[in-house]
């Protein structure tokens, strides 16, 4: 249940924050033009609190946090009186509208970069992107990728961290072939590695981009020693701690992590004799292993997390710059989420990308939750994440996005008369209707992955 209200609350405040920032794109740009601006709500519904400026401007917080909207003076909406005719927004020449328009989505983007520079500012910690083990038969291991690899490169972009691995994956989705660049364990020159795409597959519900071509990531031996019990758990139930060490389990010494597993995996439903090592004292227990469904196959389930052993320090370094370093890194950051955003909406129309990939606001607010509990470093790169997509969906020509009315205002630029308002009507149901349906499968697919 806290997890919930964490999630919630940092949703409410990443979706109240991007919003406003959105918002604001509109509302400064459009009072620069001359136009004048009636509201600026954060939300919909109930005004929670109001105030005013000299401009005649109302600002409000709603009650509904699930949007926002600027609300400009606009002779179509409601009558003007003949003074305040010229800081009509319909008024305005159609390059005033469009970057009226325009400016809502590009605030994201600039916002984004921004987010980004204080996060490489303040530094975040990673690792460096070795692999601990490739599968046998995998795509990775048909290309000739060995364990304790290094990946430096994929393509023409540099791979510092697993992070930047997985976006160039997934910008790889559909092309038929993966070109990698990699350092030998034993070190040498990097070697270039190509693999074959033709047969990748993989389901995100299930698997990882990385994991589905066999690149496993490397990873610090876990210990014998308990470090998390789940809540509810038969750990709990069976009298189980963190700090525990298993020596014994069901009579048989163990010796490492696996071994623990596969004899768990290997009894549902059975009572087991735990014999742990506990503040330097051999206790005794017993607990009921639970019984799952993996893979059609029922097996064991403790509810237990081991402590691991510590990284080598070569492979861990920080991400971190100087002002100047870090708003480069964050404007090139930003603008490979943009690229990669667009190549996944064409993706999702040519069929490459399933619509299953499509998330909603319960897997958002996830997101949020999660990344605000590693700390705030990891939380701005949500929200410069969640920007930039925010600003490519308002850029889609669906006339009832920021796009859509860009569309129209680009036609009225070229042909020098403004869209038919029966035609823009048509428009608007109809990119109503396909907004409607886009959100349903985003719902449904983030139901599913409950």
């Amino acid at each position: 249940m806290f997890a919930f209200f964490w999630s919630l609350l940092f949703f409410v405040i990443a979706l109240g924050l991007l919003v406003a920032v959105h918002e604001w794109g509109h509302f400064f740009v459009a009072r620069r033009c001359g136009v004048k601006v009636q509201r600026f709500s954060i939300g919909f519904g109930k005004a929670l609190w109001r105030t005013h400026d000299s401009k005649g401007t109302e600002y409000v917080l709603a009650a509904i946090p699930l949007g926002g909207y600027v609300k400009m003076l606009d002779e179509r909406v409601e009558p003007v009186r003949e003074e305040e005719l010229p800081y009509c927004f319909n008024r305005q020449p159609v390059i005033k509208r469009i970057a009226i328009i325009a400016a809502g989505p590009l605030t994201n983007f600039v916002f984004a970069v921004f987010a980004l520079m204080l996060m490489y500012m303040l530094g975040v910690e990673t690792v460096k992107p070795v692999l601990g083990e490739v599968p046998e038969a995998s795509i990775a291991s048909q290309g000739g990728i060995q364990p304790g690899m290094q990946i430096q490169a994929i393509g023409d972009r540099q791979t510092l961290d697993w992070e930047a691995v997985n976006l160039e994956l997934i910008s790889h989705i559909g092309k038929p072939e993966l070109r990698m660049q990699l350092s030998m364990p034993q070190g040498g020159e990097p070697v270039i590695r190509t693999l074959d795409l033709a047969n990748w597959q993989f389901n995100p519900d299930s698997e990882s981009a990385l994991s589905s071509l066999g690149l496993i990531p490397f990873r610090p031996e876990p210990t014998r020693t308990l470090a998390y019990i789940a809540e509810g758990s038969p750990a709990e139930a069976g009298g189980l701690e963190p700090g525990d060490k298993i020596v014994r389990l069901d009579g048989t010494p163990v010796q490492n992590w696996k071994q623990i597993v596969d004899l768990i995996a290997a009894n549902p439903n059975r009572v087991l004799d735990f014999q742990v090592e506990r503040n330097g004292y051999q206790t005794s227990l017993q607990a009921r292993i639970e019984s799952r469904e993996v893979d059609g196959r029922q097996q064991g389930y403790l509810g237990v997390v081991p402590q691991v052993e510590s990284w080598p320090e070569s492979y861990r370094f920080t991400h971190q710059y100087g002002p100047v370093g870090a708003l480069l890194e964050g404007a090139d950051k930003t603008w490979r989420l943009m690229v990669l955003s667009v190549e996944m909406i064409g993706k999702l129309i040519t069929g490459d990308v399933s619509v299953k990939n499509l998330s909603g606001p319960i897997s958002i607010a996830q997101g949020a939750g999660v990344s605000a509990g590693y700390g705030l470093v990891y939380f701005l790169s949500f929200l410069a994440l969640i920007s930039v997509n925010l600003g490519i969906i308002n850029l889609l020509p669906l006339p009832v996005l920021d796009g859509g009315h860009l569309l129209y205002y680009f036609i009225e630029l070229l042909t020098g008369r403004p869209v038919p308002e029966s035609v823009q009507e048509v428009g608007f149901r109809i990119g109503g209707a396909l907004l409607l349906l886009l959100m349903t499968i985003a719902i449904v697919n983030d139901i599913a992955r409950l």
